[in-house]
């Protein structure tokens, strides 16, 4: 599964977004060919290089010219990241120097109508749905902030024009990337300042972001600048499926930085965007390895032992054969288990057998998923393994399942097996997952 990682180094905007996903490969001019689909003039988008902490980064800018006094404005229309007032905060109530610059009595955008904007675009159906479940989160976040309503969330011109930008922007670049599945690291924010909007002065981090982020994890640091913009927000409230392990493999591709403006000591002020492929099929879990050497045990028992350590819930239990201190032969006994049923398996082990001590330790497994499904074949129907590897999901004989077949119809074992394995390659069942054969029942350790 191809993902793209958000590693939220110093907070995360639309124009960072934008540069870390050029960064990451996304070519600026087809980036800048498919915005044009969009039916939004009054707007024009730069890119450029810069260093970070002497890294370098792309910076974006998304300059954004008004009805007057354009000469006044230039770039400080475009994105500011980590300016004191923020960039982007034209959503429903305008911060910083959007507000500043004196457009907070233009004309303004309700959100129904950035969609039918969005709707009537020549865009693709999954960059116009990507944009459009950002534009109701954020909208919802306004509401709520506003006590309103989604209908009545308004964004003034200028706010509009950089969030449609933002947004339908990191939708066209996860088309372009491939991207099936997004994860990021938690959110750094600004604390401790306040940011000017048109409603007055608010706290860091801004109301809407607080509240696109609810159930997120976030990180506050004591830097009194808005870190993480509402559009930064509304991005990984989105379209992240959560905080990534740490310990998942993820086989890297590309990697890409979106700049911020402002420099903070001791802080690069940039977002990293780590694009690649990741195997989600595997899963990872912890297991108690009981083990335990046996010379002097008649090896009659054994098999007993084994069938009392797999009905009492044992993951999974074997023998090994080895040859110990003077030559002697023996075996070590070995169970994988839940911590739960630890202790329950220690006594079976030591009323069962010979042993004096059993020795344990945690070990970690990495597993595909396994389970028992019901499949018809020409035995009838019957039990199968579904294993899913790599997205796809293979089906194998159960082997107690044969068996029973084998007894019940007299029939060689190896026989039945070969059987059963041509009616799964003729149904499709061995490359194909979820047939209409096959109905979920239990996991399979």
């Amino acid at each position: 599964m191809r993902i793209a990682f958000f590693d939220i180094v110093s907070g995360i905007s639309g124009d960072m977004t934008l540069g870390a996903c050029v960064g990451a490969g996304v070519p600026f001019e087809q980036l800048v060919a498919e915005l044009r689909k969009l039916p939004l003039e009054g707007y024009r988008i730069e890119k450029r290089e810069v260093i970070r902490s002497m890294i370098s980064a792309v910076k974006i800018d998304v300059i954004v010219h008004s009805h007057e006094h354009d000469h006044e404005h230039g770039h400080e229309h475009g994105h500011e990241h980590g300016h004191e007032h923020g960039h982007e905060h034209g959503h429903g109530h305008e911060h910083g120097h959007k507000h500043e610059h004196g457009h907070e009595h233009g004309r303004q955008r309700s959100y129904l109508e950035i969609s039918r904007l969005i709707d009537a675009s020549g865009l693709s159906d999954r960059v116009k749905q990507t944009a459009l479940s950002m534009f109701l989160n954020l909208a919802r976040a306004e509401a709520t902030v506003h006590n309103t309503t989604v209908e009545e969330v308004h964004f003034h011109e200028v706010g509009a024009v950089d969030s449609l930008v933002d947004i339908v922007g990191v939708a066209i670049c996860m088309d372009i990337l491939g991207v099936e599945r997004v994860y990021s690291t938690p959110v750094r924010t600004g604390s401790g300042g306040t940011v000017r909007t048109q409603h007055g002065m608010m706290p860091i981090p801004a109301p809407a972001t607080v509240e696109l982020l609810k159930d997120y994890p976030i990180e506050l640091t004591d830097i009194p600048y808005e870190l993480t913009t509402p559009t930064g927000a509304t991005i990984i409230a989105t379209l992240s499926s959560g905080v990534m392990e740490r310990t998942v493999p993820l086989r890297v591709q590309s990697i890409g930085y979106g700049a911020g403006t402002k420099e903070f000591a001791g802080l690069p002020n940039m977002l990293r965007l780590v694009v690649g492929e990741i195997d989600f099929d595997a899963q990872d879990e912890r297991l108690v390895l009981l083990e335990t050497n046996i010379d002097d045990m008649n090896p009659e028992l054994y098999p007993y032992v084994l069938e009392r350590l797999l009905d009492t819930g044992a993951r999974d239990a074997w023998l090994t054969p080895v040859l110990m201190k003077k030559g002697r032969p023996a075996h070590v006994l070995s169970v994988l288990t839940d911590e739960a049923l630890r202790d329950d398996l220690i006594g079976i082990l030591m009323n069962e057998t010979t042993t004096t001590g059993v020795r344990m330790q945690s070990v970690s497994r990495r597993k595909l998923p396994r389970e028992i499904v019901r499949v018809a074949t020409s035995f009838g129907e019957m039990a199968v393994k579904a294993i899913t590897r790599g997205g796809v999901v293979t089906r194998v004989p159960e082997f107690e399942e044969c068996r029973r077949i084998a007894q019940e119809r007299n029939l060689p074992l190896i026989e039945v097996y070969k059987r059963i394995e041509s009616d799964l390659r003729e149904s499709g069942a061995a490359s194909s997952a979820g047939t209409d054969m096959n109905t979920k029942t239990t996991p399979q350790e």
